[in-house]
C-alpha cells in the first residue's frame, strides 16, 4: 500500500500536462471560509447578541464595483446562531475596520464613536475656516499659543531632569570620596596593626650565638674552616621572657640533651693517639752519618 503524504509523485514518461483540462468557474464565485466575528453584533431578526471571536463558515466574495485605491472589498455570509438569518458584513480597508452591512447592527463602541466625532470636527473646523479667514487666524494664534505652552513645560521637564542628574552625580560623587576614605582608612589602621605585630615579634624573639655541643659530627662535603666555625658557634633563635630579660641557653634545652652536654662537660678530654713508626714498618733504616746502610 502507498503512502497517503509523499513527497514525490510519479510521472510516467509520456505525461502531458497541457492536456489535463482547466475547469472554468463563474467569474465571481463565492469561497468557504472559516473566520471569527470581527465585532459584536446583535441581530435584527431575533435580537441575539453575537460577541466578538465566535466562530462561523462563512461565506466570501468580491464586492464588484468597490474598491479603495484599487485595494479589493470583501463581503462575508454568515447566519445568526439563533434564528439562522443571513448577516453580511465587509471590509473596510479606510478605517482598518469592517462594516456591518445587512442583517445586524454592530454594538455601541465608545473609542470608535470618539474617533468619529474627532473627525467630525476636524471636517467642520476646515470647512469653517475656508469661509472665515479671521476664524482661521484665530485658529492659527490658538495652536500657536498651545504649541509654546508645551514647550515650555517639554523645557521645564528637561530642566528638572537635568538638575537630578546633577544631584545624583553629586550624591555618587560623594558616595566614592567616602567610601575612598574609609577604605584609606582601614588600610592605614591596617598597616598599624601590622607594624604593631612586627615589633612584638622582635621584642619576643630573637637570635643569639650559643656554642655548639662537644661531639656534633661536621656537615658533609664542607670545608675544615666551615666545619670549625660552625662547630664553634651557632645561632639560634629563641623566645624571650615577657620582662625582657634574656634567659640562659642551657634552660631552654631539654632535659635529655641538658643531660648529655653536661656529661661531655664532665668526661675527660679525648687522649691523642701515638703516631705510628711507619719506617719500621716498612723495613726502612735510616743510615747515620760516616755510616752506610746495608
Amino acid at each position: 500500500m502507498s503512502e497517503r503524504k509523499v513527497l514525490n509523485k510519479y510521472f510516467p514518461p509520456d505525461f502531458d500536462p497541457s492536456l489535463i483540462p482547466r475547469r472554468k468557474g463563474p467569474k465571481n464565485s463565492q469561497q468557504v471560509v472559516r473566520l471569527m466575528a470581527p465585532f459584536s453584533m446583535r441581530c435584527n431578526t431575533c435580537g441575539e447578541y453575537i460577541y466578538k471571536g465566535k466562530k462561523f463558515n462563512a461565506r466570501k466574495e468580491t464586492v464588484e464595483g468597490e474598491d479603495y485605491y484599487g485595494i479589493k472589498i470583501f463581503r462575508f455570509y454568515i447566519k445568526c446562531t439563533l434564528c439562522s438569518a443571513e448577516i453580511t458584513f465587509k471590509t473596510d480597508p479606510k478605517n482598518t475596520d469592517y462594516a456591518a452591512e445587512h442583517g445586524a447592527s454592530r454594538n455601541f463602541e465608545p473609542w470608535r464613536e470618539e474617533r468619529v466625532v474627532e473627525e467630525e470636527d476636524r471636517l467642520a473646523r476646515l470647512e469653517e475656516e475656508e469661509n472665515n479667514p479671521m476664524k482661521a487666524l484665530e485658529n492659527r494664534t490658538i495652536d500657536a499659543k498651545r504649541e509654546m505652552d508645551i514647550l515650555d513645560a517639554l523645557q521645564d521637564i528637561r530642566a528638572r531632569n537635568a538638575r537630578n542628574d546633577r544631584v545624583g552625580q553629586a550624591v555618587d560623587l560623594v558616595a566614592r570620596i567616602t567610601a575612598g576614605e574609609v577604605e584609606s582608612e582601614e588600610d592605614r589602621q591596617r598597616k598599624l596593626e601590622e607594624e604593631e605585630d612586627e615589633e612584638i615579634v622582635r621584642q619576643v624573639f630573637t637570635k643569639v650565638s650559643m656554642p655548639a655541643p662537644p661531639g656534633l659530627s661536621p656537615v658533609p662535603g664542607g670545608s675544615s674552616e666551615a666545619t670549625s666555625v660552625e662547630s664553634s658557634s651557632r645561632t639560634v633563635t629563641i623566645k624571650r621572657k615577657a620582662d625582657e630579660v634574656e634567659p640562659d641557653i642551657r634552660s631552654l634545652l631539654p632535659e635529655s640533651a641538658r643531660a648529655t652536654v653536661d656529661t661531655k662537660s664532665a668526661s675527660a678530654p679525648a687522649t691523642k693517639k701515638a703516631k705510628s713508626d711507619l719506617k719500621n714498618k716498612l723495613g726502612i733504616k735510616i743510615a747515620k752519618k760516616g755510616k752506610v746502610a746495608v
